[in-house]
């Protein structure tokens, strides 16, 4: 469908109008109000998620070495910090008059770095992770279907000799991927076809120009992206890092483009981006993707290592360091796509991971923070964006062949990635009209064209229809 170029343009971040609706009560209430603790400076505070991680972040500073980590009870509403050396009462008590509840555990966080260090060298093998978990204390690595014979032999063996007090070794059913194929959708046109992904957040580019963040892997495929199938493109790579870090900053090809600092949750809905912040384990988190709209969950680990089979490589290894581990499901065309807080936190960008909205898996974000710093970007409107601009219908049907159908997911059974009952996954499409799903191996995100899965109907609530356009023309 061929784009018309009007030159003032109106973008938004979002990823479709259309959202789980299990999801979408959770965010938008706002119930999780800050409160303060009781008398006693000693007594845990009851704390919003977002509090907890500056408290972290503060602790992890006063503490030192003895900081071993730390992760949100959400049942309590507060911020659980690992000490060790339980000799150090003075680290403990100042722990607790700041607000957080204090457990001594036994491994510090440089041995748990010196493990995941081990892994690296020993255990770099397609379709492994690992991450360090807080509640355990323990680097958890999860091998995917495709880790067998040798390969799972060296992985169990480089686990067991790390101790079974240090970590743990799981599988996952699916298999390790980027979701190429994603907020609002872009389009981009290659040698081996058309790829789609997400965009993430709407950003000022360090020269004052409006752009956006998105994964780096969408950012090395092609160069310029639009917002509609087979359209002109509207934007144009100007970084773009992929493997090592997993993260791209777009400009805006138009000066005027109109990019509010917001995301569609979908229903009429946004919530204004305020800030970027760290994720924390055990919080609460929020994912728009144009292939399946509006999912929640949980993170469960950070400073994760993903070893993706490389596309490019045969053989190969494409390794990601430092990203956010979740239970929030995604499947392909969610790759860039935004992860973010109820409070309005901008958090990560889809990378990949394993499973879907239905099986469940893991998935993996490039945490948002570390983007803005390597681009020099800041969060919000860029020249000329006028703050609460909503995102239009851009054309954002189709999505057909996308990288292939096993792309990271992971809302296991009973988590709460997405509660939208089997079926209506808030976009992801019925078999046969997988609107992003791909032939098992195609990982190119090649759009079908004439497929209009992505588009909906009103009351359809499966893709990302109305309101979910990059750029609407005025």
């Amino acid at each position: 469908m061929s784009h018309k170029r009007i030159p003032k343009r109106k973008a938004a971040i979002a990823a479709g109008s259309v959202a789980a609706l299990g999801a979408a009560a959770l965010l938008l209430p706002n119930a999780n109000a800050s409160q303060d603790g009781a008398a006693d400076n000693a007594t845990p505070k009851t704390l919003k998620a977002t509090d907890a991680s500056d408290l972290a972040a503060k602790l992890s500073q006063a503490l030192g070495g003895a900081f071993a980590g730390s992760y949100y009870d959400s049942a309590k509403q507060q911020l659980v910090v690992n000490v060790v050396g339980g000799d150090n009462n003075n680290l403990v008590v100042q722990a607790k008059k700041a607000g957080a509840a204090v457990r001594q555990v036994e491994n510090s966080t440089a041995e748990l770095k010196s493990a995941a260090r081990t892994l690296r060298t020993k255990a770099t093998i397609p379709g492994t992770a690992w991450a360090v978990d807080p509640r355990t204390n323990k680097v958890v690595v999860t091998a995917d279907s495709t880790v067998t014979g040798a390969k799972w032999d060296r992985l169990q063996s480089t686990v067991q000799g790390l101790g079974s007090g240090t970590a743990t070794l799981k599988k996952s059913a699916g298999t390790f991927k980027t979701f190429v194929s994603g907020g609002d959708a872009i389009f981009a046109q290659t040698q081996g076809g058309g790829v789609r992904c997400s965009l993430g957040f709407n950003v000022t580019a360090s020269d004052g120009s409006p752009a956006f963040l998105t994964a780096g892997h969408c950012g090395v495929a092609a160069k310029q992206w639009s917002d509609s199938q087979n359209g002109q493109p509207i934007a144009t790579v100007d970084q773009a890092t992929f493997p090592g870090s997993d993260f791209s900053l777009v400009k805006y090809d138009d000066p005027n483009t109109q990019a509010p600092s917001e995301v569609n949750a979908g229903n009429g809905q946004t919530v204004q981006i305020k800030q970027a912040a760290d994720a924390t384990v055990g919080a609460t988190v929020f994912r728009m993707g144009s292939t399946t709209g509006l999912h929640n969950g949980t993170v469960t680990g950070l400073d994760a290592t993903v070893n993706f089979q490389s596309e490019t490589n045969p053989g190969g290894v494409d390794t990601v360091n430092g990203l956010i581990q979740t239970n929030v499901c995604a499947e392909a065309g969610d790759s860039g796509g935004s992860l973010f807080t109820q409070d309005g936190s901008a958090v990560g960008l889809t990378s990949g991971g394993s499973g879907d909205c239905t099986a469940g898996g893991e998935t993996f974000f490039q945490p948002v923070t570390a983007a803005l710093q390597a681009t020099g970007a800041t969060l919000g409107a860029g020249n000329g964006a006028g703050a609460g601009g909503q995102a239009g219908g851009g054309q954002q049907a189709g999505g057909g062949q996308q990288a292939g159908g096993d792309q990271s997911g992971t809302a296991a059974p009973g988590d709460q990635s997405g509660t939208a009952a089997p079926g209506d996954q808030s976009g992801t499409a019925a078999p046969g009209d997988q609107s992003g799903t791909a032939n098992p191996g195609d990982q190119s995100g090649a759009a079908n064209p004439g497929d209009q899965s992505g588009a909906v109907n009103p009351g359809d609530q499966s893709g990302a229809g109305d309101g979910s356009g990059i750029a609407q023309s005025q």
